[in-house]
């Protein structure tokens, strides 16, 4: 009898184990198989509805926000928690952020993101953090880097890179850990639907050059470009198991253009978007309208698509409202297309719901839906032609 107790407490303890592993990694879903709707929220808006507000004010303009997006029916808020190098929320290895404090480090009296989680979720709408993992600052202004910011040891050294820009250098392996560091952060302590990293990842192809010369002396020869590709995917696969281990979506919004991914940035997206190890979901930036003389919406959508060949991997479109109504220089011959049509926003989510890894989309950015001084003589029209789609 007792042997036979003895075995059935292995049998369960076995069992136990193979649940606990499974659990652990599941694979992220869309639960109710949705279209998802989504709006991103940048730091221009957080520094325009609470830099140098009351609590009271902070609040109300949040819950003015998610209403209109939630009466707009869309369903999930993109909101950029870590814009640089900083935090709108309560962090112990960023610095709070400029965009919702009086300065960088001081303490805005009130955590945003969770505040924002808790009244996006009673409106029914998915919040994901929206991190950029390398930009330190949009400026070369390295005096306003305070003290508390990670990379204020930094400064004068090859750890980050100053052009037009403050930027970590993504060979460093205590970069990476910073980065990786600061998600599982996010994750762990806050009640977020997932992870979004939006396109800035190597800031120069130099950046990193005696890194990559070390690297080489010491391993099997790689050119300098798949040097930067290996460094971004490593990093990317550490973030996705942070995410996988908190079962939280993890994403990626690359440049809409391969070619500038690769060459650029160095975010190797078809290995993404063809493995189970990176991503839950791509989400590129197709900025384009159906005349861009270049990239053709219709012929950028139909690339992403064929290159998702991951069944656990699923598209999002980032759609450009904020070129309703205005010239599209990069479009050449299609570059009044935005002027002369109201309708494009509504006829590329159309188009977007035949493709066969589609999972919903995302409009950049909230002011130029709400913000009417924002507005174009086009914008009421394409905001009434999209809500046609939206019912």
């Amino acid at each position: 009898m007792k042997k036979e107790i003895v075995l059935l407490c292995i049998f369960v303890l076995i069992l136990i184990i193979i649940f606990s592993k499974f659990s652990n990694n599941r694979e992220v879903v869309n639960k109710d198989n949705k279209e998802k709707r989504a709006i991103f929220i940048s730091y221009i808006e957080l520094a325009k509805y609470i830099k140098d507000k009351n609590i009271e004010i902070s609040r109300k303009n949040i819950d003015e926000m998610i209403d209109n997006i939630s009466n707009l029916g869309f369903n999930m808020i993109i909101l950029q928690v870590r814009s640089s190098s900083d935090a709108i929320y309560s962090s112990k290895i960023f610095p709070w952020s400029s965009t919702i404090s009086t300065s960088e480090g001081v303490d805005p009296g009130m955590d945003f993101l969770e505040y924002f989680i808790n009244q996006s979720h009673q409106h029914n709408i998915l919040l994901y953090a929206w991190i950029n993992p390398y930009r330190v600052r949009t400026t070369s202004n390295l005096e306003t880097i305070s003290p508390s910011n990670p990379a204020y040891s930094y400064i004068n050294t090859d750890y980050i890179y100053v052009n037009n820009g403050v930027y970590y250098n993504p060979s460093k392996p205590e970069v990476e850990d910073l980065i990786v560091d600061g998600v599982e952060e996010v994750v762990k302590n806050y009640d977020v639907d997932g992870i979004l990293f939006d396109d800035y990842f190597y800031p120069s192809n130099d950046v990193d050059i005696s890194d990559y010369e070390e690297y080489i002396s010491k391993h099997e020869f790689i050119d300098l470009k798949n040097y930067h590709l290996m460094i971004i995917n490593k990093m990317i696969e550490r973030v996705h198991n942070v995410c996988k281990k908190y079962h939280k979506d993890f994403g990626v919004s690359p440049d809409g253009n391969v070619d500038n991914d690769y060459n650029q940035v160095f975010a190797d997206v078809i290995t993404w978007c063809s493995s189970d190890k990176y991503v839950d979901f791509i989400m590129p930036q197709i900025y384009y309208g159906f005349y861009n003389e270049t990239k053709s919406y219709k012929k950028v959508i139909d690339e992403w698509d064929s290159m998702v060949t991951s069944g656990s991997v699923r598209l999002m479109l980032a759609l450009a409202f904020y070129k309703v109504g205005t010239f599209d220089n990069y479009a050449k011959s299609g570059k009044e297309e935005w002027l002369s049509h109201d309708d494009i926003i509504m006829r590329e989510i159309i188009l977007g719901r035949n493709l066969k890894h589609y999972d919903g989309f995302s409009l950049f950015r909230y002011d130029y839906l709400f913000d009417s001084n924002l507005y174009t003589d086009m914008t009421i029209h394409e905001i009434e032609n999209m809500k046609k789609v939206l019912n």
